[in-house]
């Protein structure tokens, strides 16, 4: 598999997002650029400028008309896509972790980190009212008082949010009153990342505890469990097939003390039903931070530089012998 290399950021990448279709990677990192990329052949589309910090998140609506990102500048911003324009800047008290367009892409939540003397809390937005935007007050705020939310997504039908935390819970917020609808904690440590599946009925949770886990997105029913030897940073579920894929390794700060083969820095891909590791993607020299499948299932997306790699024939012709 050969990867196509996207060099466009100085600093190690926080997430990795495609548009619905699949035509836009949205790449941001721990420097203040949020680039657009063509998935096809890597070239770089565009920049959105205005972040003076770290960019935690990003997200694409619908129809790809808007980009929302937040940043460890204390703002989660709205972008015209295609121009690179700046629509609003929303000014919180800490730290913007997660970012994320409702189904209709109308409404929009953000979750700010528990820092300087401020508690986490999950606002909502709705852009079709536009004193909200400019007043800055949203119709609605959750405080999280006891841990702080490290990954959050909108459930299926935008009718609630799946967070998972700090302390490895996963809660589901209503989006109409704000109450926890479901609580369940089947992770012993913090929750990196969460993605959902393309018809939405599940999600995949990639955590500190060394494992990523499968659940149903309606009722958090915990349904299987995929393990390695190290954090997981990220997981991916394919659209077309029961494959997931899983990217990690060691902290940053631990990198230097092992070699590079202990490093174990490769994207590994486990069958959805059987549990079972079938494949590893190498050539990352530092952990993989972000993890993304394009939507036609063909090509998967990675991290520190970020890399697409097409698959080969061969992991379309392979089956899973039971």
């Amino acid at each position: 598999m050969k990867p196509i290399l996207l060099q466009g950021h100085e600093r190690s990448i926080t997430q990795i997002k495609y548009n619905r279709e699949g035509d836009l990677l949205f790449t941001v990192a721990k420097d203040p650029i949020v680039n657009v990329w063509y998935s096809v052949n890597g070239e770089r589309l565009g920049t959105y400028m205005g972040h003076t910090g770290a960019v935690w998140c990003v997200d694409a609506d619908w129809d790809t008309k808007h980009v929302l990102t937040g940043s460890a500048d204390n703002s989660c911003r709205l972008w015209d896509c295609e121009t690179g324009k700046q629509l609003a800047l929303l000014k919180t008290n800490s730290a913007v972790r997660t970012c994320g367009f409702d189904f209709g892409g109308n409404i929009i939540m953000f979750s700010t980190d528990k820092q300087m003397g401020y508690q986490c809390f999950v606002s909502f937005f709705d852009l079709r009212d536009p004193s909200q935007i400019d007043n800055n007050e949203p119709y609605m705020k959750i405080p999280c008082n006891d841990s702080k939310i490290t990954s959050a997504v909108w459930g299926p039908l935008g009718e609630c949010i799946i967070a998972g935390h700090e302390s490895g819970e996963l809660n589901q917020y209503s989006a109409k009153s704000g109450e926890v609808l479901v609580n369940v904690k089947e992770h012993s440590r913090q929750i990196n990342d969460i993605q959902l599946s393309r018809d939405m009925t599940m999600f995949v949770t990639a955590s500190k505890d060394n494992t990523a886990k499968l659940f149903d997105s309606t009722t958090l029913e915990h349904q299987k469990t995929f393990r390695t030897e190290r954090p997981v940073n990220s997981a991916a579920l394919s659209p077309n097939y029961d494959h997931v894929v899983l990217g990690g390794g060691q902290e940053a700060m631990d990198v230097t003390t092992t070699s590079t083969r202990i490093g174990k820095f490769e994207a590994r891909f486990f069958h959805l039903a059987f549990e079972e590791e079938f494949g590893r993607v190498k050539g990352h020299f530092g952990p993989i931070n972000s993890v993304a499948f394009h939507p036609d299932g063909k090509s998967g997306g990675e991290d520190g530089y970020v890399r697409i790699h097409y698959f080969d024939p061969q992991y379309f012709e392979f089956e899973f012998e039971a």
